[in-house]
């Protein structure tokens, strides 16, 4: 194949592209004229469980010791709180408790204080191996007992909840708001704030009539809260070198789905989890499956993102599980009502890079809390918002009103928040992500799948993480993916419409809207598919349309084309799951916002 010619007529579809958007200069006035600014306090991107933790926190403690007038606002690009949420999720109740110790609905609830017909409290836990028709025990580590202790909950409901708790204790919540930038001070070498997205930019990156210019949050501390692999939190992490001291961050993909299920198939509070099938030996990852409320069920996978085989469709070994007995048994004659897919962090203590830098601190899983043995990062999460929030109002309390002037003064010093990191380190969270912290590397070294198993299992039974070694994650999940040429395609079973669905049925159980005359929000060189393809194709054979679990990648067979297909970007299916910025082996695809409120609306997720 003629790659020289691939790669020539790629310069002269740049160069002819370039031509056309050409602007006006009324067109880059407008595209560039000043921002308005506001300042406050502190600026939180996301409102998740760590930002909204976050949030509320600082407010107590403002309210409780302080004059009650720090301005605290939290920047959400979901359209609703909540509507961008994904988890499995059992929910442990000690960071609820900690933020709310008065609460009279902890005793409503048996021990969380959450509104009641909100959680389900967790009766009984099962763990099973499965093969293909079969089903075995396995021994459950006591990390993942959750019997009598823990809630069900849908987690993009719990946050809606906590913004209500937020609003009303004096938090200036902004849904619809999509942060784009990091704003600089003169120096270059620190955060002043962050500038939300320019709306109204056409495909063609000309405004249209609705064009609305971002605006700039200058904040003394900025607390990025934008989840698993955020895109302004990969900006500070690779400008302040935070993962100098880290091994890299490596991720799972979660795929999950609520149904409705009949009387008989449901048992209220039963909490399990499998591994095994669907997954060969070579792939890390399980199913899980939470009765909760009245009748519903939640069911999911959750893989590595580390897997060699370019030919894995995740979507696809979801759907496949659920043909297990194990599944299928509880499914059969329900109906699936929601679907909903996340990357995940899966890299631990040994891969939370530097928490803080100059102006600001990294929360939740912008960092990567998640305790992978017990398949649960919302406690640890709001744990770090919460030690973040107190060292964040005892650095500020006495630094008086803060308006414009403050960073342009010249004896203004930017926050760099060392204390929390010290302080986080410190805590309950950090402590039981480090007792965990050889449970997911070792599965990726040389002990195997069998040795894995068996090194997790006394860590987490005998040792309790005080062995005196910690393995590492040394590559990336991009770079962990192996030539096409090294395996066989898979041949994945045609979708019943009952118990499995294509994609795209799937895709549109998430609400999922994006503007079609819109800049392309996921962002290849010069948005050259030639290129990207003439890259890619050849070595793992369109692994993109794999790994997406929404449909936003395809190749068509194409013979105008010298590769014999095209690559199509279909941006309005993203349900904003950063696999693909996580994946792409020649990591040339960069996930970025689209406009606010664009994305998935999320139900029950």
């Amino acid at each position: 194949m003629n790659y020289t010619r691939i790669a020539t007529k790629s310069v002269r579809y740049i160069s002819r592209k370039v031509l056309f958007e050409v602007l006006s200069e009324e067109e880059q006035a407008i595209l560039t004229e000043e921002r308005a600014s506001d300042s406050v306090d502190v600026c939180i991107v996301g409102g998740g469980p760590a930002g909204l933790a976050t949030a509320i926190k600082l407010k107590q403690l403002d309210n409780e010791h302080g004059n009650g007038d720090l301005r605290v606002v939290v920047l959400e690009k979901a359209g609703d709180f909540g509507s961008h949420i994904v988890s499995g999720a059992v929910l442990e109740p000690k960071p609820f408790l900690e933020l709310f110790p008065n609460s009279e609905l902890t005793e409503q609830t048996g021990g969380i204080p959450l509104p009641p017909d909100m959680v389900t409290k967790a009766t009984r836990d099962c763990m099973r191996f499965l093969t293909k028709n079969s089903a075995y025990p396995m021994p459950e580590p006591p990390q993942m007992t959750n019997k009598n202790k823990n809630f069900i909950a849908s987690l993009s409901n719990v946050v809606k909840y906590l913004s209500e708790q937020a609003e009303e204790i004096g938090v200036e919540l902004y849904p619809g708001v999509s942060v784009s930038e990091l704003i600089y001070n003169e120096s270059g070498d620190a955060i002043k704030g962050v500038a939300t997205n320019d709306l109204g930019i056409g495909k063609d990156g000309r405004p249209k009539s609705s064009f609305e210019r971002g605006m700039e949050f200058h904040a003394r501390v900025t607390v990025l809260a934008e989840g698993c692999h955020g895109s302004l939190s990969k900006q500070a992490i690779s400008k302040f070198n935070l993962r100098a001291n880290s091994f890299p961050q490596t991720y799972g993909l979660g795929i999950k789905e609520i149904w409705e299920v009949l009387p008989d198939n449901f048992e209220k509070g039963l909490v399990a989890h499998s591994m095994g099938f669907p997954l060969s030996t070579s792939e890390y990852g399980g199913g899980f499956m939470y009765h909760f409320g009245d009748g519903l069920v939640a069911v999911g996978l959750v893989i590595g993102l580390d897997y060699e085989n370019p030919y894995i469709s995740p979507y696809q070994e979801f759907q496949k599980m659920k043909t297990h007995p194990f599944y299928s048994n509880v499914l059969e004659g329900g109906k699936c009502i929601s679907y909903a897919a996340r990357a995940l962090n899966e890299g631990g203590y040994q891969s939370i890079p530097k928490l803080h830098f100059p102006g600001g601190i990294l929360v939740g899983c912008s960092a990567g809390f998640m305790n992978v043995p017990k398949i649960k990062g919302t406690h640890t999460a709001m744990k770090s918002g919460m030690v973040a929030a107190e060292q964040i109002f005892e650095t500020i309390k006495e630094l008086g009103a803060v308006d414009e002037e403050t960073f342009e003064d010249a004896s203004y010093i930017p926050i760099d928040l060392q204390s929390y990191a010290t302080e986080f380190e410190k805590s309950w969270a950090s402590k039981e992500l480090y007792a965990v912290r050889n449970v997911r590397p070792s599965f990726t070294t040389q002990l195997g799948f069998l040795g894995g198993i068996c090194h997790a299992g006394m860590t987490t039974m005998l040792t309790f993480g005080h062995e005196p070694w910690t393995f590492g994650h040394h590559l990336t999940d991009a770079g962990k993916t192996k030539p096409a040429k090294n395996y066989s395609p898979i041949e994945y079973p045609k979708p019943d419409g009952k118990l499995t669905f294509d994609i795209l049925t799937s895709v549109s159980r998430t609400g999922t809207h994006h503007d079609e005359d819109e800049k392309c929000h996921l962002r290849i060189p010069a948005q050259d598919t030639g290129r990207h393809a003439a890259r890619n194709y050849p070595e793992f054979k369109g692994i993109e349309q794999r790994f997406c679990p929404a449909g936003v990648y395809e190749y068509i067979p194409d013979e105008n084309e010298e590769l014999g297909v095209k690559f199509q970007i279909n941006s309005q299916n993203c349900i904003h799951c950063k696999t693909c910025d996580i994946k792409v082996p020649t990591q040339d695809i960069t996930w970025t916002v689209p406009e606010g409120g664009d994305g998935p609306k999320y139900y029950m997720t």
